[in-house]
């Protein structure tokens, strides 16, 4: 058993699965990536965990009881990937890609998994997740309930670091294909399972895409618009689109999008530039625009650098106000975790009140419904995307 503090009892009474490794107050003789039984302070069973010799998150709760053994857990784990394949399988209608397994939200601590059209990705994030019994049975319960054969394993450097695993490569553990093409809101997109960041392409937005579309019109700006996701959707409704990323790799695969899509979408002209020297550039230069995206990166990794990511966040948010024309269209987007809906919406207010602007909230989005959030771990609800209009 591995006991913890009550500070952490109560957490997890109130239904948060982490405990954090300053709560846990005896390790008893748990291994890295262990099953353990979790109890509290007077000794009283909290439940069932995995357990981390090295993360911050020592232990990640897989369920309220006990579980007699190893085998129990596998059993448990595959009907929660056929259950996370059903719920999506109702969920989404106008996309063959998506989020499949999504860690905590889905009772998975640890694992991520997405489908890209015949391709599945899988990341195993902890070091119980990374363990072949477990994975092997993510994995055929997913192939199982997809039917989709081609499964790759995308590996995150730092996290193995962070979780103390062997180095590894990113590769294919089922079939032949770590390439494809998928279709997001009837747009098409190529896709390599071996490259890009995160599993390859940000399915969060899928339904703001559509979103922004919407309400886009004129000439619109993209920034931060990596291979095209914001841009594309744009370029269907609006007269000019500019998508503007730091990445040649990344507008070279946005511009491949571009043309699978003619010539449905119109002509986007793209640049290679930093975000902050551009939107200055255009500023000072008097830029117009009708339609201006904004969608960094996370600006804030931890909470020690959280007033750090909000000036960042306050100084695009200026320039983008600046530069829009009245009655013109912002969309704004945070996927910070660390920066709450209350701190995006403070900072925006900020921005355009030293931008002597009026800003009329028209949508608060988050994450596509694929990416489902726990009330009880707010963690899950990371993603921020606030469209207004300037007045």
């Amino acid at each position: 058993m591995v006991a913890v503090s009550a500070r952490a009892a109560a957490r997890l009474r109130d239904g948060h699965v982490w405990v954090y490794r300053s709560d846990v107050t005896d390790p008893g003789t748990a291994s890295a990536g262990s099953l353990v039984t979790v109890k509290d302070h007077r000794g009283k069973p909290l439940g069932a965990a995995l357990y981390s010799s090295s993360s911050q998150i020592a232990l990640r709760m897989v369920a309220n009881r006990p579980l007699a053994s190893r085998a129990e857990w596998l059993t448990l784990l595959r009907q929660r990937v056929a259950a996370a394949v059903a719920y999506r399988k109702e969920l989404v209608k106008d996309s063959d890609a998506y989020r499949v397994l999504f860690s905590e939200a889905d009772l998975l601590p640890g694992v991520i998994a997405d489908r890209y059209n015949d391709v599945l990705t899988l990341q195993a994030l902890t070091q119980a997740m990374d363990a072949d019994d477990l994975r092997s049975a993510v994995v055929d319960e997913l192939v199982t309930q997809t039917g989709v054969a081609n499964v790759v394993e995308r590996v995150e450097p730092r996290i193995r670091e962070l979780e103390a695993l062997p180095a590894k490569d990113s590769g294919l553990l089922r079939g032949t294909k770590t390439e494809t093409a998928f279709t997001l809101n009837g747009l098409k997109f190529a896709y390599q399972a071996l490259g890009g960041q995160k599993t390859g392409a940000f399915l969060d937005q899928r339904e703001n895409y559509a979103a922004a579309a919407r309400h886009a019109r004129g000439r619109a700006l993209d920034v931060f618009c990596y291979e095209g996701g914001f841009a594309l959707h744009l370029a269907r409704v609006c007269e000019s689109v500019t998508g503007v990323d730091s990445s040649l790799p990344a507008l070279e695969a946005a511009e491949r999008n571009q043309k699978l899509n003619e010539p449905a979408v119109r002509e986007i002209e793209w640049l290679e530039a930093n975000a902050f020297d551009l939107l200055k550039d255009y500023s000072t230069a008097g830029e117009q625009f009708d339609t201006i995206v904004l969608d960094p990166p996370a600006f804030a990794r931890s909470k020690r650098t959280l007033e750090t990511a909000i000036r960042g966040y306050k100084e695009l948010n200026l320039r983008a106000l600046k530069m829009l024309k009245s009655g013109g269209v912002l969309v704004t987007c945070s996927c910070s975790h660390h920066v709450s809906e209350a701190d995006f919406l403070a900072m925006l207010a900020a921005a355009a009140a030293d931008a002597h602007r009026n800003l009329r909230l028209i949508e608060k989005r988050g994450a596509a419904q694929d990416h489902p959030m726990l009330l009880s771990v707010p963690e899950t609800a990371y993603l921020k995307c606030v469209v207004g209009t300037a007045l």
